[in-house]
C-alpha cells in the first residue's frame, strides 16, 4: 500500500510559521520519532526553520515549582492575559507519567484551553521519561519548532523537587512558583539545589497571612542579583484563583526578556543551552571517555557556543566522529 506523501521541509516550515495545527502536530511527532529516517527529516526541518526566522524571535518561558503550587492554574491565567494582549501562546506541559497511560495531571492541564477553538493557543503534553533534570531530550528541539509559530512558548514542568534543574538553564526566563506554608522552596534556594530563577512567584496569595510569610521568607533567602547578568530577581505574590498579580507577573517576564535583549544576552543564552543539549546527549551515549575524545567538556561547550548551528546536524556529526574514532581505536588494538 502506498504511503501518503509527506510535505517537504520547506512546506512544513512555512505551515509552522503560520501556526497551522496539523503542521505543528506533524513536526512535534517527527521530533519524537527516533528512527534514522525521521531524525534526518527533523534535522532538515530545523535547518529550514532556522533559515526562515530570526533566531532571537519569541519568548521561551519556563514554569517550575513543587507539586500543588498551582502551576497549571497559574499558566492558564497567564495564557488568558497574553491572549488579551494579542500574543500567540504554545505550551509544552512535561508530565512524569507514562505517555501511554497518561495521568491525572493531563486532565488538569486541559484548563489551559480557554477555548478549544482558539487557534492562538497550542498545548502539547509529553513525558519527562525519567530524565535527570526533569526534561526529556525532545523538549528543546520542540521548543525551537514552536518558537517559529508563536510569540510565547511556555514550558511547564510537573515539579519534582531536586530534579528540576534543566528548566532554569534552557529558557529565556525561568519562573519558580512557590507554595505558601511550605519550607521546601526556601531550603532548595538556600542549598543551591534549584538554580536561581529569574522570577519568584508565591501563588495562592489569597491564603492570607501564610502566603505573606512565605513571601517574606523567600525574599530574605534570595540573592536578588541574578548570576546571569544585571537583573534584580522580583518576588511576586499571585492568586490564579482570584486572578490577582497575573498582569504584574506577565509584565515582569516581558521586562526580563527586554533586559536580555538590550544586554545582548538572548542569543548567547540560547546557544549556551543548545551546546549543553548536545553535550548532554553525547555524554549519555558515549560517557566521559567520548567527551574527552572531543577535547573535553570545557573545550566542546566553548566550541559549540561559538557557533550558530543546526541542532541535529551538529549532534549527528559529532556522533559519527566519535564512532569513527572508536572504530579506529579498535582497529589499532587488533594489530
Amino acid at each position: 500500500m502506498n504511503q501518503p506523501a509527506t510535505p517537504n521541509s520547506a512546506e512544513l516550515a512555512t505551515a509552522i510559521g503560520r501556526g497551522e495545527r496539523p503542521a505543528l502536530a506533524e513536526a512535534l511527532n517527527l521530533l519524537d520519532d527516533r528512527r534514522p529516517s525521521a531524525r534526518a527529516q527533523a534535522a532538515r526541518l530545523l535547518t529550514q526553520l532556522q533559515q526562515c526566522r530570526d533566531t532571537n524571535s519569541g519568548h521561551l518561558i519556563g514554569i517550575t515549582g513543587p507539586p500543588g503550587a498551582g502551576k497549571s492554574t497559574l499558566c492558564a491565567a497567564l495564557i488568558a492575559v497574553w491572549r488579551q494582549r494579542g500574543r500567540r501562546v504554545a505550551v509544552l506541559a512535561v508530565d512524569p507519567s507514562s505517555p501511554i497511560t497518561g495521568g491525572a495531571l493531563l486532565g488538569d492541564r486541559l484548563r489551559m484551553h480557554s477555548s478549544a477553538d482558539d487557534d492562538g493557543v497550542f498545548v502539547r503534553s509529553l513525558a519527562s521519561r525519567g530524565q535527570f533534570g526533569g526534561l526529556s531530550a525532545e523538549v528543546w528541539p520542540m521548543s525551537q519548532v514552536l518558537l517559529a509559530g508563536f510569540d510565547i512558548v511556555l514550558i511547564e514542568t510537573v515539579g519534582v523537587g531536586q530534579r528540576e534543574v534543566d528548566i532554569s538553564r534552557m529558557c529565556d526566563t525561568a519562573c519558580y512558583v512557590a507554595q505558601p506554608g511550605s519550607g521546601d522552596s526556601v531550603q532548595f534556594l538556600k542549598a543551591g539545589i534549584l538554580e536561581v530563577p529569574h522570577i519568584l512567584a508565591i501563588n495562592k496569595a489569597d491564603m492570607g497571612a501564610v502566603a505573606r510569610r512565605t513571601l517574606a521568607e523567600l525574599d530574605a533567602a534570595l540573592h536578588r542579583e541574578h548570576p546571569d547578568g544585571h537583573w534584580q530577581v522580583p518576588v511576586l505574590a499571585t492568586s490564579a484563583a482570584n486572578h490577582t498579580g497575573i498582569e504584574a507577573l506577565a509584565d515582569a517576564m516581558e521586562q526580563h526578556r527586554a533586559a536580555l535583549q538590550s544586554q545582548g544576552q538572548l542569543a548567547p543564552r540560547r546557544r549556551g543551552y543548545q551546546a549543553y543539549w548536545i553535550h548532554k546527549r553525547l555524554l549519555e551515549e558515549f560517557g566521559s571517555f567520548g567527551i574527552e575524545q572531543l577535547g573535553g567538556e570545557d573545550a566542546l561547550l566553548a566550541q559549540l557556543q561559538a557557533q550558530d548551528l543546526n541542532l541535529f546536524e551538529r549532534y549527528e556529526g559529532l556522533r559519527q566522529d566519535l564512532y569513527r574514532r572508536c572504530a579506529g581505536s579498535g582497529a589499532q588494538e587488533t594489530h
